[in-house]
């Protein structure tokens, strides 16, 4: 569905009345911001899938509740959910019960996702080669795989309607989804949009990662001098979005402002980031002069930060030459050395941090880091600290230089 522009409409403020966010540290906000706040990593053993040839055998796997929160499906379509569904599920429950909506009107959805329903794709393949071939259930494989399965389970749940809009940028789809939601809501396009991001763990995905050897065999340790690598993980987050004014007629609980947005593409490589991060700064750049303000105005950056040589260091010069001189006083960090990188959901989950981090005042460290990279010319936050945080910057980049930047500003 093509939403045709508002001229009479002057540009509205969005903020966010509701977050949901399901990691491999737990379900649920609470749970994700106390170990966020302390830097509790949470890898473990793989048991989804087979490992026993990888060389990497630990990811950030959640263990789901074996109930699902109050719905409307049958029993028997609550069965036949996949773990992807399962996963939006949860945190669409939480954003959606935060922020009070009803299914009284047309509740937009964008999402961004890589894996889509993967775990349903690979039931299928493995079905079809079995001699003879096994056909029952297959055409629930099929459509389990598809990325708009995923969507359209929350809204049959939930009991709402509206419009679908899927995003799959590599690493940075979580981030791209809620920045083409604010724009929605910024021009008046739509009044109430659920954005997020979404992937469950998969062998394709694992395997494929691991035969890069782009996977840490020790430990995942973000713009640490040591680093080796990302830990993969699994998670879903999302946020609920509506304008300044309509959350105030209703006089619902803002838990932040979302005030800014930049994407940029750097054709640089298939995998690998420019050395000089030339599009992380374009991005970043972007999203601070959408939101009208400089680089000394922002007083945190979760970063992407996944842990890799290439990666890091790209990020690392890009934030360097984007804050100037303040970067020796600007706090950065990385979360995916406590859940994984959650790919198309990373930048969605990260984002819910970032409110956090707003909301309850702290910064998330990376304990596990024993000497940072010099290449860093801001600090990296590595211990629990309190802090008065007014404005904070996240970043997500992905393969094929796909690069977004998102900037919250704190509610009074």
């Amino acid at each position: 569905m093509l939403f045709p522009p508002r001229t009479d409409c002057p540009r509205q403020r969005v903020v966010v009345t509701g977050a949901g966010i399901v990691t491999a540290l737990g379900v649920g906000w609470r749970v994700n911001a106390d170990g966020f706040r302390i830097g509790r990593a949470a890898f473990r053993p793989v048991t989804l899938f087979d490992v026993s040839r990888q060389r990497v055998k630990t990811a950030g796997e959640i263990a789901l509740p074996s109930s699902l929160p109050p719905t409307r499906l049958s029993p028997r379509t609550q069965r036949r959910l996949n773990r992807a569904s399962r996963l939006l599920l949860w945190a669409t429950a939480e954003s959606w019960n935060q922020a009070g909506w009803e299914p009284d009107g047309p509740v937009a959805q964008v999402l961004g996702t890589t894996n889509c329903g993967a775990e349903s794709g690979e039931s299928y393949y493995r079905r079809s080669l079995k001699s003879p071939p096994g056909h029952h259930g297959q055409p629930t494989q099929a459509l389990g795989h598809q990325a708009q399965r995923q969507a359209l389970d929350v809204a049959e749940a939930i009991g709402f309607d509206g419009s679908i809009t899927l995003i799959s940028n590599a690493c940075a789809s979580g981030s791209n989804a809620i920045g083409h939601a604010w724009e929605l809501v910024r021009s008046g396009r739509v009044e109430r949009v659920l954005a997020g991001g979404y992937d469950a763990l998969s062998q394709i995905a694992f395997s494929g990662f691991d035969s890069l050897q782009v996977l840490s065999p020790t430990v995942c340790r973000p713009f640490g001098r040591q680093r080796d690598g990302l830990t993969l993980g699994e998670g879903a987050g999302m946020l609920a979005l509506e304008p300044l004014d309509r959350a105030r007629q209703r006089g619902a609980e803002i838990l932040g402002e979302l005030i800014g947005y930049g994407s940029a593409t750097d054709c640089h490589h298939l995998t690998q980031p420019h050395p000089d991060g030339v599009a992380a700064l374009a991005s970043m750049t972007e999203a601070c002069a959408r939101a009208e303000i400089n680089p000394e105005s922002i007083n945190y950056i979760n970063a992407h930060g996944t842990g890799t040589p290439l990666n890091d260091a790209a990020e690392a010069r890009a934030i360097n030459r984007w804050a100037g001189a303040g970067a020796a006083s600007l706090p950065v960090s990385s979360t995916k050395g406590s859940i994984g990188h959650l790919l198309g959901a990373a930048g969605a989950v990260e984002a819910v941090i970032c409110l956090m981090v707003l909301r309850e005042q702290w910064l998330p460290p990376e304990p596990w880091i024993e000497t940072v990279d010099p290449v860093c010319a801001f600090p990296v936050v590595r211990e629990p600290r309190d802090t008065r945080v007014n404005v904070v910057l996240s970043n997500s980049f992905g393969f094929g230089g796909a690069n977004a930047s998102l900037l919250f500003r704190r509610w009074p």
